[in-house]
């Protein structure tokens, strides 16, 4: 038979290494890899891709991203990418003025590092929004800046309490100064108007295609339900995968309510089947357990230090009961659900893995694949335990480098002991853990070539002759690479991708150059030309 497809004349990445230069697809399916002999199936139909000494490897995954809001801010007033204080102003001035039509200004996207301590205040947006309520999350989502207006109409003054999950920064005088942390955010994010359910799919197949052109062709939506305001991209994907327009495959992470116990499960269980359909599967459940680092509310062992290098009593949030996380894990281990936890402090990765513990000594092995993101602080002691009990290390490279946010936000408020185990991605391979990786986009740029460089160099693309931020935490370029394909595509359930074999699905993704041949300082420079998902070409640059 012959094929539909035929790759030639480059390197192909299999499960062994660069041990292939041609590879057949018949129908959605690899049906031949190997080297000169795969060209006898060509026929008069097949359509060739020279690979002319370009990289052909799995369709990249990502196992943590929000394209739906992130699609979303690509239309609002989009702060992403400002690094002072005066452009970020100078951005929201020139959007107001550009949509005078809007009820509120909304988007997001702002540089912590860009305002002293990471907190604007209220009165740089009454300066250039005076008459409308501004409502900006920063680029972590996990903060708010918001102006005089938007405060006014929350009810939001000197005597509002703090919620239980959140702060509301308040000036020397105790006035809330204009941004919210946290739970905090929802006191104002719940007045803004919400997207309709045409905006939400237009947003997601704007994200789709964006991530299809940067080798994409997978992924884990890790916030699907309402959360501090992020639009709920259930519908859109359902809508999407009915009407056959999502050509990603995606598995989707349902939201877990922290402010509810147990009762919940049922109503996950009900969800689960009702948004799964064709290529979304809503299988997993998201626990977030604490916030992040910058902000303080990180969950930690030991408290944080203040500015003197003093302990606090500050030892951040923990959003869901600690003493009740391994009953409801066990449980949705139980009911066959993956659990994808949101674990960023080592109070939090800790807690996470003793909740996995009690559900494998509850419910014995299972294949429901827990997985922890984020992972910016990890006990040393704790670092083996994922291998031991399975549990998937789900890595941000982009965030392991040296720059404002970490350097002047985060490292001083650690300390130099607890700042060395940050993302120790070396150290969780050594220790023999499987990493999967993702971008938290809108939070980072969603480019996995730009994570692997960060992941190789441990320095952020072009920043040369930056320090390594710490040197034994690199990881080499495969096994970024397979981090980002077979590693992302077992936590994502999708067993039949995320490698060049025969029988798997035709994801793939045909790299500019092969990254192998230059310098790692280089590997950033590389770029995608060809994109398929099931042997379609779901993207291909102009010059490929």
């Amino acid at each position: 038979m012959h094929a539909d497809l035929l790759f030639t004349g480059g390197p192909v990445l299999t499960p062994e290494g660069r041990t292939a230069t041609a590879v057949a697809v018949t129908g959605d399916r690899i049906t031949a890899v190997g080297h000169d002999e795969v060209r006898d199936l060509a026929g008069p139909r097949t359509q060739v891709v020279d690979l002319a000494g370009r990289l052909l490897l799995p369709g990249f995954q990502d196992a943590h991203v929000h394209p739906v809001p992130a699609g979303l801010e690509l239309t609002q007033c989009d702060l992403t990418g400002i690094r002072t204080a005066q452009e970020t102003v100078a951005a929201v001035r020139a959007y107001a003025a550009a949509h005078p039509e809007r009820e509120w200004i909304t988007g997001g996207g702002w540089s912590m590092e860009a305002f002293e301590g990471g907190t604007p205040t209220k009165e740089l947006l009454d300066a250039v929004v005076p008459d409308r309520p501004v409502y900006l999350p920063n680029r972590d989502h996990h903060g708010a800046w918001v102006n005089s207006r938007a405060l006014e109409l929350a009810g939001i003054d000197r005597d509002t309490p703090d919620p239980a999950d959140g702060r509301i920064e308040r000036d020397a005088a105790g006035e809330p100064s204009g941004t919210l942390q946290e739970g905090a955010m929802q006191l104002v994010g719940r007045l803004t108007p919400p997207a309709t359910a045409a905006d939400r799919l237009a947003a997601l197949l704007h994200a789709q295609r964006h991530l299809h052109a940067l080798g994409i062709t997978a992924w884990q939506d890790a916030l699907v339900g309402d959360f501090l305001g992020m639009e709920d991209p259930a519908q859109a994907y359902l809508a999407a995968a009915r009407d056959g327009s999502l050509t990603a495959r995606v598995r989707g992470a349902l939201w877990w309510d922290r402010e509810r116990g147990a009762e919940q499960i049922p109503e996950l269980v009900e969800k689960r089947a009702a948004l799964s359909h064709g290529r979304f599967r809503a299988g997993t459940v998201k626990l977030m357990l604490d916030g992040v680092a910058e902000n303080g509310t990180a969950a930690l062992l030991d408290p944080y230090l203040d500015r003197c290098g003093c302990a606090t009593a500050n030892r951040g949030k923990s959003f869901i009961d600690s003493d009740q996380l391994p009953k409801y894990v066990t449980e949705l281990d139980a009911l066959g659900f993956q659990c994808h936890f949101h674990a960023l402090g080592d109070r939090a990765v800790r807690d996470a893995l003793d909740a996995i513990e009690a559900a494998r000594a509850a419910n014995g092995p299972s294949d429901t694949r827990p997985h922890l993101a984020h992972l910016q602080v990890v006990h040393p002691e704790d670092v083996p335990r994922f291998a031991r009990l399975g549990a998937t290390a789900n890595i941000q490279p982009l965030w392991a480098a040296h720059e404002p946010q970490m350097d002047e936000l985060t490292i001083p408020f650690l300390g130099s002991q607890r700042a060395s185990w940050q993302y120790p991605f070396g150290g969780l391979l050594r220790s023999g853990a499987m990493l999967a990786a993702g971008s938290d986009w809108p939070v980072s740029s969603p480019d996995p070539l730009q994570g692997i460089h960060v992941a190789v160099n441990r320095v952020e693309p072009g920043a040369d002759g930056a320090p390594v931020f710490l040197p034994a935490e690199r990881i080499g370029l495969t096994e970024a690479l397979t981090a980002y394909t077979a590693g992302s595509a077992y936590v994502n359930h999708l067993d039949d991708t995320g490698r060049i074999q025969v029988g798997a699905l035709a994801d793939l993704v045909m790299l500019d150059r092969d990254p192998f041949d230059g310098p790692t300082e280089a590997i950033a420079e590389t770029g995608v030309a060809l994109t398929y998902v099931g042997g379609e070409a779901v993207y291909a640059a102009q010059e490929a």
